[in-house]
């Protein structure tokens, strides 16, 4: 008498969840016409339409369009160029370099620097420069202004100027690595 109860109710449980499944849309008819036969093309069509998964790359990293800051120029001749300064905020992602406020002995002024990326590119309007000067009266009133001065536009320049060494010295580099291009059909000399 009890297995009868118990079969029926996993019959139950089995065409509820085939129910589910095809209510959800995890079945779908399709029509072979327009599917293509070649699992290579199948594949390629899927991805294309946002179909599917695959555990094939499992062991792959994956990453997205953005360089890691170990292989920007940009960000590492930001990160050279304002080694001399103490760091408040270091953001690779956000794109920023802040220092802490910093002076030279016995003056009152301290300035703090923002180094902004607004491209991996190297290029004059992908670094904006930020130079605020803080002036401190008996170490209670202080007053801090946005400086505009020749400062912004010299670490500016220092920062492209620095990437685009670093970006020949890394091309270089990978010249290297790779060994000579040899073009089919002409002669290498």
């Amino acid at each position: 008498m009890g297995k009868i109860p118990n079969l029926i109710k996993n019959i139950a449980i089995i065409v509820l969840f085939f129910g589910a499944i095809n209510a959800c849309g995890i079945y779908k008819y399709s029509d072979a016409k327009k599917n293509p036969t070649n699992a290579d093309e199948r594949i390629k069509k899927n991805i294309e339409e946002g179909k599917g998964f695959r555990l094939g790359d499992l062991n792959k990293q994956r990453g997205g369009d953005f360089q890691f800051a170990s292989s920007n120029p940009l960000w590492r001749a930001g990160m050279e160029i304002i080694s001399f300064a103490p760091l408040n905020n270091v953001d690779y992602s956000g794109g920023v370099i802040v220092t802490d406020w910093f002076s030279e002995e016995g003056l009152d002024e301290e300035i703090k620097i923002t180094i902004r990326f607004l491209s991996n590119e190297i290029r004059a309007d992908g670094v904006d420069v930020i130079v605020h000067k803080r002036i401190c009266k008996d170490n209670s009133i202080c007053k801090i202004n946005l400086v505009e001065s020749n400062l912004n536009g010299e670490i500016k320049l220092a920062i492209l100027k620095k990437a685009t060494l670093i970006e020949k010295k890394d091309l270089k580099k990978k010249g290297k690595e790779r060994g000579e291009i040899k073009i089919p059909g002409k002669s290498n000399r």
